[in-house]
């Protein structure tokens, strides 16, 4: 399995995923599920994959190459000459549906479905921002102010902390942070995601970045984050006052099922009784 995280702020993208995929509690392996395409002072963009490796791979590699050609006038159109994100997100979804079209009915006769869920982010020159979940049919979604981050895999631990903290004008910085907490999270409860990590941090319109980390056990900063995160979860979860049966917080009395408040049906046969 796996987790990969992407958020959109005002000031800039960060993307961040982890590097495990199993086949079996003894067959675990690591691989990237990040690629970065880059052409300098032109465009910026990150792919992050989850899903069937093999899939993900596929796509990855005819990415690169692929050409649109749902019309006359989107020929020619690859990744790296689209004038848009949108358009450059249109030559994914062309190339997943390509792999589909060779791949599928094979896999289907082997009993593994076509899986694959992908993060596509990034800036073109001449537009803004924009990042985009992409879907094995090859359709896909763009983010939005009031949904500013998108994640693929096991998305349900890290994403309570992401829900906190996260809004559009979050400094970059401050958004590599929670995006790292909400790794951790998923580290401690899910042994399928796993170190090292790829974490990418863009500045908005500079088509480049030198903030390219590899984080694995012994980063230092990684290290002190997982401490502290856990350590002071529990000092504020001590802080708070434990209930006070007779009073104070639970001073409302709870309901209570009885046979004054509710009376109860007398079962008279086996047919009412309630399963």
């Amino acid at each position: 399995m796996t987790y990969c995280v992407a958020i959109k702020l005002n000031a800039g993208l960060v993307f961040l995923s982890d590097s495990r995929t199993n086949a079996g509690l003894d067959q675990i392996s690591t691989f990237r599920k990040m690629i970065v395409y880059e052409k300098a002072d032109d465009r910026f963009m990150v792919l992050l994959s989850a899903g069937n490796l093999s899939i993900s791979q596929s796509i990855r590699e005819i990415l690169q190459t692929e050409r649109l050609k749902d019309h006359d006038e989107d020929e020619g159109v690859t990744i790296w000459n689209a004038k848009s994100m949108f358009e450059a997100a249109r030559v994914l979804g062309a190339t997943i549906r390509k792999v589909h079209d060779r791949d599928a009915g094979s896999l289907q006769q082997s009993g593994v479905d076509f899986n694959v869920s992908l993060i596509f982010g990034g800036q073109i020159k001449g537009e803004g921002m924009r990042l985009f979940q992409v879907y094995s049919a090859g359709n896909f979604i763009e983010a939005t102010p009031e949904t500013p981050y998108f994640q693929v895999g096991e998305s349900k631990y890290g994403k309570p902390v992401l829900d906190r903290v996260i809004t559009p004008t979050t400094p970059l910085d401050e958004a590599a942070k929670c995006a790292l907490v909400s790794m951790d999270s998923t580290l401690k409860s899910n042994l399928s995601v796993g170190l090292p990590l790829d974490l990418v941090v863009y500045e908005a319109n500079t088509f480049h970045t030198d903030k390219v980390v590899c984080i694995d056990e012994h980063n230092p900063y990684f290290k002190m984050l997982h401490g502290n995160w856990g350590l002071k979860l529990r000092e504020v979860f001590d802080s708070i006052e434990d209930p006070a049966w007779n009073g104070g917080v639970t001073e409302v009395p709870l309901m209570v099922a009885s046979e004054r408040s509710l009376p109860l049906k007398k079962i008279s046969t086996p047919d009412e009784r309630l399963i």
